[in-house]
């Protein structure tokens, strides 16, 4: 995973955080990575995100049940830390952020999102967008008034309808079932300072071409070519799943519709 402020931009309001198992005495063997993009101004967006990462990495692996579940928890609990220091420091009035987030266990990826940040799914060499971008003009493209082109040069691209701290309770998505996951599979997390500038297929090649780091660096130097607007940043995990296992998770579970508005 790696983040950079890009051209523009004076201060990096993303966060990017991961833990694997074996690395940090985990427990149990579960994968989390996180993107968070923070928002509101004079730095408060780099508090935000900064809440929402140490959260979900901590409150995760402290927390019991299933990886829905935990993510449920973590999401909340951001939500409501970030909330009451907006309240209560003048300095972080109306701060807020997306968060995105991955939990992988037992060959199944579960996601917990809110906002415009993104997670795909790259496999047998296509990508996927597997979130629902909490956002306006998506919003309007997924209720026909605006086509994706439209959507793409509006000028209300950045408007937000959900981010973690905005209000006292948070509607984030959180897949009940997890994905199964085949041999081979990538995913993807990414801030909008990659997805805004940086088309799907030169992400689909770039996947397609290069190991993780290497990815991760690539795509952010593409992002930074095309301008670098925003902050950018990007976390590419390529997983060693056991095959056989694998086959027979997608024998045996039909695979869900990968972009979902709500719970699953």
């Amino acid at each position: 995973m790696l983040t950079d402020v890009g051209c523009v931009r004076d201060v990096n309001e993303d966060v990017v955080a991961y833990s694997l198992p074996g690395r940090t005495g985990l427990t149990e063997q579960d994968m989390l990575a996180l993107v968070a993009d923070g928002m509101g101004g004079h730095a408060a967006g780099e508090v935000a995100s900064g809440i929402a990462g140490d959260t979900v990495l901590r409150l995760y692996h402290e927390s019991k049940g299933t990886p829905a579940e935990r993510l449920a928890i973590c999401l909340s609990a951001a939500n409501r830390a970030i909330y009451e220091q907006s309240q209560s420091d003048p300095a972080c009035s109306g701060m807020g952020t997306t968060c995105t987030v991955l939990a992988v266990r037992d060959n199944a990826v579960f996601l917990g999102h809110i906002g415009d940040s993104r997670a795909y799914l790259m496999r047998e060499g296509r990508i996927q967008q597997i979130s629902e971008d909490h956002s306006l003009v998506a919003q309007l493209v997924r209720d026909g008034a605006l086509t994706e082109e439209e959507a793409m040069h509006s000028p209300d691209r950045n408007v937000v309808l959900r981010a973690l701290g905005i209000d006292a309770r948070a509607n984030p998505t959180v897949w009940r079932e997890g994905l199964p996951l085949l041999a081979d599979d990538v995913l993807l997390l990414c801030s909008d300072g990659l997805s805004d500038v940086v088309e799907d297929k030169r992400i689909e090649e770039v996947l397609g071409a290069l190991p993780p780091f290497e990815a991760c660096q690539s795509l952010i130097d593409a992002a930074l070519a095309a301008g670098g607007p925003d902050n950018v940043s990007v976390g590419v995990f390529a997983l060693a799943t056991n095959p056989a296992q694998a086959e027979r998770a997608r024998a045996t579970r039909p695979l869900p519709a990968l972009v979902d508005g709500g719970s699953r």
